[in-house]
């Protein structure tokens, strides 16, 4: 008997994922993974001024929020051969690292523990037991037996007046858990101090960009002034509130984020041998020291591992990137087969699927709105995982050391790496490097400060009359869900064309021309046994250790506010015979 399960659709992400997969006798033996949501921005951007793309581009997402418009001012900067003040992108640096530090934690607490911490458990914890592991694992300052029990009560509230609010709809009870109930309580309530700490630590992006989320950006370096005496938004004392941020990050993610991942870590060891998927990895590389287009000073390498092969690091090149929609609902001009690179690529709708309530989309021809990106055409997973593979294989050192910890804190080998306990392990690593650069960036901007060179703006090209008739750019971030690349093409000083290769992209993607799978499908396929098929918590484990953003991944609306589709909700189950 074979069964087909889907999850529609699959929650705490950031926008709508449906994932339907065959079960046999409880394995996984085919997967897809469908973008259920058409937005159409690179449609709205054609004719308007270059200068303005970052604006758009960056309400692509509320979630990782500086990503498309640094994405968007580095595309038009390289088609205008603008050159940004060191200062300015340095300030870009602390805007990214601190994006990264909160997403990543907010990713771990907040979309994915939950897939592994059961709250309800938390009910018979023993506080006093929960503040001996707690001590036991760091020195945090909230390790009482009293905090602990306070949480408890809070949480029995919840449940006493009928509804969890947060955490209703989990999978509590389900056999997979494994924590005990200290753990879980543990985890709990550090879930709920992470809520406040985010709000703390993200002000950075309002002294530097106005606000957040969506942080103001400019083509040519950044909008902001520096300066105690002429009225500058960047002053001594905000210097020493951004300096109050950064500390405060590295402590929580030191000695709470990294601790608590390490542990529960420790009572899933399982789950390092299994969701590896394509086992081929990208990262176009971040943090650059002072030009962005000086590739051998990023602080996190750029390079392409293929077949798990750690010991050969290739150089990543855009120009090898194509995308496909032989399974996806667009059209291109050269037919459903060919494969464009972004610079020729079209965003042409053709919705052929199903109508709500949907049954099934595994005998579909098409099934998303995520088109198929391949590198020299192969699949690729993209994101934290991505980065520290490819820093690991470059030889970083700091990654290096932070990987053979874990390794040997977990009792397990290099090979753990390629699986769903890996990609949650590697944003923690990755978390851990960039809490702790945020301090060298902070340091590096206040010594320029010291030494006169205020240039936060270099207006060189800012004017269309000193333009080319014709241009075009390729602006990169390694965003926190990985590889994201921004293609421009400038005609006549207005954009003519525009296209987004964003990491869900990647990690979403449909068969190809080739029928290869995308790296969510592929790494369900290699899963964990569902246990209960109605309540199928594995699926959600490996799905989220990508940290899906849907949202980005299907470039809002039609104008006239017209209904383009729905998503059916739940977990749906049916069987067929073999």
């Amino acid at each position: 008997m074979s069964r087909t399960v889907v999850v529609d659709p699959i929650t705490r992400i950031e926008g709508h994922l449906r994932i339907e997969v065959q079960e046999d006798n409880q394995r996984i033996v085919d997967a897809w993974a469908s973008g259920t949501q058409f937005r159409g921005l690179e449609i709205i951007l054609q004719g308007r001024d270059p200068r303005d793309a970052w604006a758009f581009t960056q309400r692509i997402c509320g979630v990782c929020t500086v990503v498309h418009a640094m994405a968007s001012v580095r595309a038009v900067e390289d088609a205008l051969d603008i050159r940004i003040p060191p200062t300015a992108n340095v300030i870009r640096n602390l805007l990214q690292g601190m994006q990264l530090v909160q997403d990543h934690v907010m990713h771990f607490y907040h979309l994915h523990a939950l897939d592994w911490v059961d709250v309800v458990s938390a009910l018979s914890a023993d506080p006093a037991e929960t503040s001996r592991i707690a001590r036991s694992l760091s020195p945090w300052p909230n390790n009482s037996p009293a905090y602990f029990g306070d949480v408890r009560d809070t949480l029995q509230r919840f449940v006493e007046s009928g509804q969890l609010g947060i955490f209703t709809n989990g999978y509590w009870g389900h056999p997979a858990y494994k924590l005990p109930a200290e753990v879980n309580l543990l985890a709990v309530a550090h879930y709920l101090e992470a809520l406040d700490w985010q709000k703390d630590v993200i002000r950075l992006h309002t002294i530097f960009g106005g606000k957040n989320p969506h942080p103001n950006f400019l083509v040519g370096g950044m909008a902001v002034t520096i300066g105690d005496r002429d009225g500058g938004t960047i002053n001594t004392e905000r210097l020493t509130d951004i300096d109050g941020m950064i500390q405060r990050a590295l402590a929580f993610v030191e000695q709470v984020y990294w601790p608590d991942l390490v542990a529960i870590a420790g009572f899933y060891k399982d789950w390092a041998a299994i969701g590896g998927g394509v086992g081929n990895f990208m990262a176009c590389g971040e943090f650059p020291d002072s030009d962005v287009r000086d590739l051998n000073s990023l602080y996190l390498p750029r390079g392409v591992i293929m077949d798990r092969n750690l010991a050969e690091v290739q150089p990543y090149e855009h120009t090898e990137v194509r995308e496909y929609v032989t399974h996806s609902w667009y059209n291109y001009q050269g037919g459903k087969f060919a494969g464009l690179h972004p610079w020729e690529g079209e965003t042409e709708p053709h919705y052929t699927g199903p109508e709500p309530p949907w049954d099934t989309i595994s005998d579909r021809d098409e099934y998303t709105w995520m088109k198929a990106p391949r590198y020299r055409g192969l699949p690729v997973e993209v994101g934290p995982l991505a980065r520290m593979l490819v820093a690991y294989g470059s030889g970083h050192a700091g990654c290096q050391a932070l990987v053979s910890e874990v390794l040997a804190r977990l009792e397990v080998g290099p090979e753990a790496l390629f699986s769903t306990l890996g990609r949650t392990a590697a944003r923690g690593i990755e978390t851990v490097l960039i809490a702790r650069r945020l301090q060298h960036w902070l340091d590096e901007l206040q010594g320029r400060i010291a030494s006169g060179d205020h240039s936060t703006f270099n207006g060189t090209r800012w004017e269309p009359d000193s333009w080319p008739d014709s241009a075009r750019g390729y602006g990169w971030v390694d965003a926190p869900r990985g590889n994201l690349g921004h293609w421009v093409e400038i005609q006549d000083r207005v954009i003519s064309r525009y296209q987004c290769v964003v990491p869900s992209t990647w990690n979403c993607s449909p068969r190809d021309d080739r029928d290869q799978m995308g790296p969510y499908e592929a790494a369900l396929v290699d899963n964990h046994p569902l246990e209960d098929s109605q309540r199928p918590i594995e699926i959600l484990r490996t799905i989220h250790s990508f940290d899906p953003c849907i949202a980005c991944g299907v470039h809002v609306l039609d104008a006239a506010g017209n209904l383009v589709g729905q998503a059916a909700t739940g977990i749906h189950t049916r069987t067929s015979e073999d």
